[in-house]
């Protein structure tokens, strides 16, 4: 017991003129009593320090999103995610570029895809980069239209990969049964 007390002094100690700690998530200095989410961002936070010209795309791109329809937007981490039952576009705001990820049924083969990575089953990411306004129009528009309703389609259509029931085992012949008489053995 003696060894218990001595263990918390020390420890009190140790912490007592720190006033605060440091957050290993985001190595960010936190006082004490100070309230801290460095996972919870907003839209906002995540856009603030763009450029006027990434500011701009960022703006229109959102917009074009919205026309669509009935979805969610908000901000995870360090993308603001766009999804109905399930995300079909997420955006990284860079420092130079707007990353968008588009999740699409079909691979892509254009100039403006960097990359192209199996999400699912059903879905391949699309990876683009977006530099100025002028880049969210058409095909890039295309493409998220098709993949906003891509995810309401996946989520109403069952699922394509069903388990057939096995047969059932096929019953065994009979055979008549023979009768083995014993052979008496040799002296």
């Amino acid at each position: 017991m003696s060894d218990g007390i001595r263990l918390s002094t020390k420890r009190h100690r140790y912490n007592r003129g720190v006033a605060g700690r440091e957050c290993y998530h985001c190595k960010q200095w936190v006082e004490e009593g100070e309230a801290h989410d460095c996972w919870t961002t907003t839209e906002a936070a995540l856009t603030q320090d763009l450029s006027e010209d990434l500011q701009e795309a960022w703006e229109r791109l959102r917009e074009t999103a919205v026309s669509f329809g009935d979805q969610r937007i908000y901000a995870s981490h360090k993308s603001i995610m766009f999804s109905r039952k399930s995300c079909y576009c997420f955006v990284r705001p860079k420092r130079n570029f707007l990353e968008v990820c588009v999740f699409l049924g079909r691979p892509l083969r254009v100039p403006q895809v960097r990359r192209v990575d199996r999400a699912s089953k059903a879905k391949l990411a699309h990876i683009l980069r977006i530099t100025h306004r002028d880049e969210v129009e058409a095909p890039f528009t295309d493409w998220l239209q098709e993949a906003y309703e891509l995810s309401d389609a996946l989520v109403a259509k069952p699922s394509a990969t069903r388990v057939k029931p096995k047969p059932p085992p096929k019953a065994k012949s009979t055979q008549r049964a023979r009768t083995v008489t014993a052979k008496p053995k040799r002296r």
